[in-house]
């Protein structure tokens, strides 16, 4: 929860007041609860048109796993590196 608090003292909002009651609303089951710093309150994100995309966080998966996989590819070729001969 640091990003909210973050947001709620750069808006000049009594952050952990703001953070207290958005746990609150969160944890009583309000999902689309967040903060409203045009009036200092916790509002709806749906209702203020706040949403996150669905492909940016499906892109974001899918750029982790290719990195990942990328990771392991260049581990079993190091570990697969031939051996040095000896010049004589």
């Amino acid at each position: 929860m640091q990003l909210p608090v973050i947001i709620a003292e750069n808006g000049g909002y009594d952050a952990p007041e703001l953070v207290q009651n958005l746990k609150v609303e969160l944890e009583t089951g309000n999902s689309s609860a967040g903060l409203d710093m045009v009036t200092g309150e916790i509002g709806c994100m749906q209702q203020m048109g706040v949403t996150e995309c669905y492909r940016s966080k499906e892109q974001a998966l899918f750029s982790a796993s290719e990195a990942s996989e990328m990771i392991i590819r260049v581990d079993d070729i190091v570990k697969c590196a031939p051996r040095q001969r000896n010049r004589q």
